[in-house]
């Protein structure tokens, strides 16, 4: 297996004493796991960061061998990551999407939706406007793995509803997609859901 592509970094596993698991996403090939060695040195600590854009190279040699992965860095999400909503909503996307989505299957529409709901996490003016694209993001994951059919949320809907659409989806995920490891993967959503519940009516 070779793959040469653009893609989006969605989790990162140490591994060994050096190394580190990824997890990335790309439009023709899906999500595809990885060891990259020297993951944890001074050169690749900035590059291995949820939710960054990179270029990635994946090899194989066998089938039951884990492939090796080589990245170089397109675009950083680390400036929004000191920030506590950009930062819970960086890393919700993409644990979700690094847990719900099998190996090797392209989704090209969740891959766009991907990079346009990152883009907006960490330039819209507030949270108020990238948490629309966020829930938009979910119900499209939800449809494309076969367990929805919910439409998107109305550009028109007010706050308090909006953060009762998120609840609803955030129990059609856990119990959908994440039933055996709900703990793991939904307490980033919690955390999520808790931050944007406190910026009140008028974020």
């Amino acid at each position: 297996m070779l793959i040469r592509a653009p893609a989006i970094l969605c989790s990162v596993l140490p591994n060994g004493e050096h190394g580190a698991i990824i997890r990335v996403l790309t439009a023709d090939h899906g999500l595809a796991a990885a060891y990259v060695a020297g993951a944890r040195g001074r050169e690749l600590r900035p590059v291995l960061i949820p939710g960054n854009l990179i270029e990635v190279e994946v090899r194989s040699r066998t089938a039951s061998q884990l492939p090796s992965a080589r990245v170089e860095l397109v675009a950083s999400r680390g400036p929004w990551l000191s920030e506590p909503l950009p930062s819970a909503g960086i890393g919700w996307a993409c644990a979700l999407t690094a847990a719900t989505l099998p190996e090797g299957h392209p989704y090209p529409v969740l891959y766009e939706s991907l990079v346009a709901l990152l883009d907006a996490i960490c330039h819209a003016p507030s949270a108020r406007g990238w948490a629309r694209v966020l829930a938009g993001y979910e119900v499209l994951l939800l449809r494309e793995v076969g367990y929805g059919t919910a439409p998107a949320p109305p550009p028109d809907e007010q706050w308090p509803d909006l953060l009762a659409r998120l609840e609803r989806q955030g129990k059609a995920i856990a119990n959908r997609l994440l039933a055996d490891r709900t703990r793991d993967v939904m307490g980033a959503r919690a955390i999520l859901l808790g931050r944007l519940r406190r910026i009140g009516f008028d974020a």
